[in-house]
């Protein structure tokens, strides 16, 4: 129990077979359970099979697969929008799937938060209402809803359009309304299902980067579902990646490039330059006596290498490495940033 009180998130042997009930299903074997032509022959579906994981505080926890692998009946299960088969999850140290109604909406109200590929944004409500929304069904009063509202407009770069409606606004802002009305009731736990799978590349690097710079600033525990090995990537401090309803590996995204486990693994990464998933931080070394902190480029130690190459290369001394919050942390060479480009490290 001690390890699922110092997680946000745990999930224990959690299975979810469309077809089947909880007695149904708890009467197999194990070797029966994990035989998807026995399920099958039964007429059950095993979107979820047996997954098991802890998610820390403030980590970005990115579940994906390609489509029909189960990451978005995983991430159902785990905000119990669907009622999963069997097994369990822990949520701030509270079993979610013993909860009764009135506990689960609780729950949900104070510690949970979702935002869909789809908008689902209130037409006849603008942008300042459609954000406090949620803070209207919680029963908070005007004047304190819509000051939480306007500090999020603020937050997602949509300062002065207030008074805008959902039809007035382009894709890519309507999706900022849309994380802004997810934050109002400040969540511990924020699901993002596919939040911007829908936009253009350009809209959508932006909102990428947009939800980094949120995340440094907000420190949420995300559960992040895409099919996009990129996007995984550029966000998540660890993957997990979901083959026929199992998790087939978990791990950091230079972990899952440099140390694939399985065959599947290696295909899904395989094209992934080593650059674009190596960070500045695994290159820091102490900063020299001698290096000019005033006057040298600086670089995040959360970069990747891919992104921060012209800048160290070009300067052809090593350059200062701060850390998200700013704080200098070392600097990092030309010569080890080459290594990395050439494939040697």
């Amino acid at each position: 129990m001690s390890e699922v009180m110092s997680a946000m998130l745990s999930c224990k042997h959690l299975w979810k077979v469309f077809g089947a009930t909880d007695k149904e299903f708890a009467s197999l074997s194990e070797d029966e359970k994990n035989n998807a032509e026995a399920l099958k022959a039964r007429g059950w579906v095993a979107a979820v099979r047996d997954a098991n994981f802890d998610i820390q505080r403030g980590e970005v926890f990115v579940i994906m697969g390609l489509s029909g692998s189960g990451k978005s009946t995983m991430v159902r299960c785990l905000s119990r929008l669907i009622e999963p088969t069997t097994g369990s999850v822990f949520i701030d140290g509270q079993n979610l799937l013993k909860a009764n109604s009135k506990e689960l909406i609780a729950l949900r109200r104070r510690l949970m938060s979702m935002v869909f590929q789809h908008f689902a944004l209130l037409p006849n409500r603008n942008l300042l209402t459609n954000i406090a929304f949620p803070l209207e069904i919680h029963g908070v009063a005007r004047t304190e809803r819509e000051a939480r509202a306007r500090e999020l407009i603020d937050l997602v770069g949509l300062s002065g359009r207030e008074e805008h409606y959902p039809n007035e606004l382009s894709g890519g802002q309507q999706q900022r309304v849309g994380i802004a009305r997810s934050l109002a009731s400040d969540p511990a736990v924020w699901f993002l299902d596919e939040p911007f799978s829908a936009l253009d590349p350009l809209i959508r690097a932006d909102l990428q980067d947009e939800l980094l710079k949120l995340q440094t600033q907000l420190q949420k525990t995300i559960i992040f579902i895409t099919h996009d090995l990129d996007e995984a990537i550029k966000i998540a401090d660890r993957i997990a990646i979901m083959q026929d309803g199992e998790i087939v590996q978990i791990g950091t995204p230079d972990e899952l490039v440099l140390q694939p486990k399985t065959d599947y693994v290696k295909r899904f990464v395989r094209d992934v330059p080593i650059a674009k998933v190596i960070k500045v931080k695994s290159l820091t070394s102490p900063l020299a006596h001698n290096i000019d902190i005033v006057h040298s480029p600086y670089v995040n130690s959360e970069q990747s290498v891919e992104e921060i190459a012209k800048i160290v290369i070009g300067n052809q001394k090593p350059v200062v490495v701060q850390n998200p919050t700013g704080e200098v942390i070392g600097m990092v060479k030309p010569e080890a940033v080459a290594e990395v480009l050439a494939g040697i490290r």
